[in-house]
């Protein structure tokens, strides 16, 4: 029976140290060495102004409406889209007529907003979700064809709102991973700030 006990008592120890190690300290240390490395990174990567107003996080995306602003993509999370609470796709497949005929909407609809004809190529981010539903960038080609509508509404040139599409875009990771992208929160605030 003492040997038992003795089991028992190693047992609540070694659960004990390992809860202080790796429920305390452990994540103490991550979190130290994250504020003094990576503070922007680890706090969210929030957008802040001059005055410290918070517009949002340069990692999700947001919904954007109306001819001044770039409109972001589609998003399927949440009732209104871009709801990081209910992140996720639509889970929708390409059989699926409702995908298709939302597609086909979407389509219709953007060639309608930027002035492009019945049969020009639409980009496939301007209509589809992404599979998160929060993601903050455009195809570099999706921001270029909402130029025109932007600078029409703010009474600025193609060019000025083109040099801000390209001060928005990322590159690709390490040159070669992914395509570039144009992050719509940035773009939208640095059109704000142009006036």
């Amino acid at each position: 029976m003492k040997a038992f006990f003795s089991e028992i008592r190693g047992a609540i120890v070694s659960t004990l140290v390992f809860a202080v190690v790796l429920c305390g300290l452990y994540p103490a240390v991550v979190w130290g060495v994250s504020q003094i490395a990576f503070k922007q990174k680890a706090d969210g990567s929030l957008i802040v102004d001059k005055d410290g107003t918070v517009h949002g996080s340069s990692l999700l995306g947001q919904v954007f409406t109306g001819g001044k602003y770039f409109h972001s993509r589609p998003s399927a999370a949440g009732a209104n889209g871009y709801d990081a609470a209910s992140s996720s796709g639509s889970n929708l497949g390409p059989t699926s007529q409702k995908l298709n005929d939302a597609i086909k909407d979407r389509i219709a609809a953007y060639r309608t907003t930027e002035g492009l004809a019945d049969k020009a190529a639409v980009p496939a981010d301007a209509v589809t979700a992404s599979g998160s539903g929060l993601d903050p960038h455009i195809s570099v080609k999706n921001a270029e064809l909402q130029a025109a509508r932007v600078a029409k509404a703010r009474n600025l040139s193609v060019e000025k709102v083109k040099e801000l599409i390209a001060a928005s875009t990322s590159k690709p990771d390490l040159g070669i991973f992914g395509d570039a992208g144009v992050n719509v929160l940035k773009l939208n605030l640095a059109l704000d700030a142009a006036k």
